[in-house]
């Protein structure tokens, strides 16, 4: 554990002295605070860097330039240790360009090594007793100056996770983990950020519960969505603080044609109402006066249901893996999940080379399970 105070870096050439300290240690903690919660465009504000006995805090707020830490993330020599990487991964391709090499993921390696908990605060609990405070987690990171309490618990999101890894290897390694781990955090590095705003794919597709509305409520919710986008990004808002997607589906289903139907609906709290009133009852008539042709569809599944011959085989390895993931004590998800299972069933394979053209499977999947999945399906009939 990282013991001296977390240097905060705001100038060019701290970063470029502290990016020097980092890539002389062969292991480096990680980890990032966005504004998401707070924000239409988020961005990062922090990035928290430790090795076993430094610990910075970077401000991408203040330094322009960010590129002096790109050699330390790429170089494939020191390990990057991250808890819950996902999102950090694809942040830090967004707002730097920044590439990692090298990834080690703690909470991944929890989840194979079977913990019932796998937040930082429950590893870090279990592993050195320690009881994280997490009382800025909501907090609006991109406002300055921050608190020097602020800064001190963003540096007890990495101060641990050096020492976390020696911990969680060696338990990998004991139990013949360790490559599935490197081989899930390798394909993890890959993640990037998804479809660029701009792009011709209907705002109604990121709303759950939109495919089951027809055509003219589609028109609708399409509009409304329209709105509140404009709206958040007027108000520098996350959309989601604007109005949430379940007030957009019921607004799409009622489609209150003046502002008494709209009040009676009570779909809208008062100050929504008094707010947006307007904008969402123009929302509602343009969707509503377009032609039958213009309305969009939800696009459809063209993808057949599985025949029973496959329906019995994606059964009979769903209890395959129940069984295995029990006695190896670890999360059934993390052996293989549901979309691998659906593809091997259909594939049916006669040896473990055919299970290469599944593109859902590692390699380490096919190597350590790939002959007991042959003998089930071949006991499956």
């Amino acid at each position: 554990m990282v013991t001296e105070t977390a240097q905060y870096i705001t100038t060019e050439q701290a970063l470029k002295d502290a990016a020097a300290v980092l890539q002389a240690a062969p292991v480096v903690a990680m980890d990032l605070e966005a504004d998401s919660m707070h924000h239409f465009e988020e961005k990062v504000c922090l990035i928290q860097l430790a090795t076993d006995s430094a610990c910075f805090i970077a401000d991408p707020l203040a330094i322009k330039d960010m590129s002096p830490l790109a050699p330390l993330f790429s170089d494939g020599d020191i390990v990057k240790v991250l808890h819950g990487a996902d999102y950090d991964v694809r942040s830090l391709y967004r707002d730097f360009d920044i590439r990692i090499e090298n990834l080690f993921d703690t909470e991944v390696a929890c989840r194979f090594l079977g913990y019932p908990h796998s937040s930082l605060e429950a590893v870090v609990k279990r592993h050195f007793d320690v009881e994280l405070d997490k009382k800025f987690q909501k907090k609006d990171w991109s406002v300055r100056p921050l608190p020097e309490e602020m800064i001190d618990y963003a540096a007890d999101d990495v101060r641990y996770l050096v020492d976390l890894y020696h911990e969680l290897t060696a338990a990998l390694v004991e139990k013949g983990r360790l490559r599935w781990l490197l081989e899930t955090c390798d394909v993890l590095r890959s993640q990037r950020p998804g479809e660029p705003d701009g792009t011709d794919r209907p705002l109604f597709m990121g709303i759950k519960g939109a495919g089951r509305l027809d055509p003219r409520s589609l028109a609708v919710l399409e509009n409304l969505a329209v709105f509140r986008k404009e709206a958040a990004r007027k108000k520098d808002r996350p959309p989601y603080k604007i109005m949430n997607n379940s007030t957009l589906i019921a607004l799409a289903r009622e489609k209150p044609a003046d502002a008494a139907h709209l009040g009676k609906t009570r779909i809208l709290s008062k100050k929504q109402f008094s707010m947006y009133a307007g904008q969402i009852l123009r929302a509602i008539g343009d969707g509503l006066a377009l032609s039958d042709n213009e309305l969009p569809r939800y696009p459809k599944n063209n993808s057949s249901p599985p025949s029973k011959a496959v329906t019995r085989r994606i059964n009979t390895l769903k209890k395959w893996r129940e069984k295995t993931a029990a006695h190896l004590e670890m999360d059934p998800a993390m052996l293989i999940n549901n979309a691998a299972i659906a593809q091997v069933a259909k594939l049916n394979p006669a040896s473990t080379g055919d299970l290469k053209d599944v593109d859902l499977l590692k390699n380490w999947q096919i190597d350590a399970f790939g002959d007991q999945w042959i003998e089930t399906l071949s006991s499956a009939g």
